[in-house]
């Protein structure tokens, strides 16, 4: 009787573990999938960049050391220009929400959302 009791305590402590532990893991998933989102594109973009060139390269005859440099720091180019996007892109973004904010706050509500056609209806 008391192995049965220890036997259930021990998987309800053990599950509950484990779920703990899966719980707290849990804010990693928006993360995952944030990185496979943006991750996979940029692995077609390298791999659209750098397979013709490794083509081409050892069509060529040059040494196989020397293909592997020169598409290294071709890529390695490529992902700087990436990386230096996304910089511009996480300082552009604010900006451009606090502006679209702003005049979304400030916009007159009596105007109609369309462009300025005047009384003519725009075909004059």
């Amino acid at each position: 009787m008391w192995t049965l009791i220890k036997s259930l305590l021990l998987k309800w402590a053990l599950l509950r573990t484990l779920l703990r532990v899966l719980g707290s893991l849990g804010w990693l998933l928006p993360l995952a999938f944030v990185l496979k989102a943006v991750g996979i594109p940029l692995l077609l973009l390298l791999a659209v960049l750098a397979i013709p060139l490794f083509v081409v390269l050892a069509v060529i005859g040059l040494p196989f050391l020397l293909v592997m440099l020169v598409g290294g720091a071709l890529l390695s180019l490529t992902m700087w220009i990436v990386s230096l996007g996304l910089v511009a892109l996480k300082i552009a973004l604010p900006v451009l929400l606090v502006v679209w904010v702003i005049r979304w706050l400030t916009r007159n509500p009596e105007r109609p959302a369309g462009g300025d056609s005047g009384p003519t209806g725009g075909t004059g």
